[in-house]
């Protein structure tokens, strides 16, 4: 007897049942390499490679979403829930100053898969690569 082992994949679709290509739903499949510095069944989260501050991070659903109208109430919350779970380690492991957090919709929308960035701010320069910060946030 013969068995075969195949690798389920998660492929996204918008809402109309039309397969997507998504950046963003292919670091979560494993397609497109990650700093991942949290992973629950809903969500996944990373360090952005072009941060816009030491230790920026990405918050996004395992679910394909494609922005704020799209996403439903409960994956919203979950997302939430971890957003303030990751600024927390954030602050205690990188000590900014202050923390931005940005939901961007429309145009402002870089990606079309709904994310938070969480966005450290520091008063006096610091500088570290993003292989730095994961090694300190993993």
């Amino acid at each position: 007897m013969r068995f075969i082992i195949t690798q389920l994949r998660k492929i996204c679709y918008n809402k109309f049942g039309d397969r997507m290509d998504c950046i963003f739903c292919k670091i979560i499949n494993g397609d497109i390499p990650s700093y991942k510095i949290y992973e629950d069944e809903t969500v996944y989260s990373f360090l952005d490679i072009n941060p816009k501050g030491v230790g920026h991070t990405l918050v996004i659903p395992k679910k394909h979403f494609k922005d704020l109208d799209d996403i439903d109430l409960d994956t919203l919350k979950h997302i939430n829930e971890i957003t303030k779970m990751l600024k927390k380690r954030i602050e205690e492991k990188l000590n900014p100053d202050g923390i931005q957090i940005v939901q961007n919709n429309g145009c402002l929308q870089e990606v079309k898969h709904y994310h938070t960035h969480i966005i450290p701010a520091y008063l006096t320069s610091k500088d570290m690569t993003v292989e730095e910060v994961y090694e300190i946030l993993k």
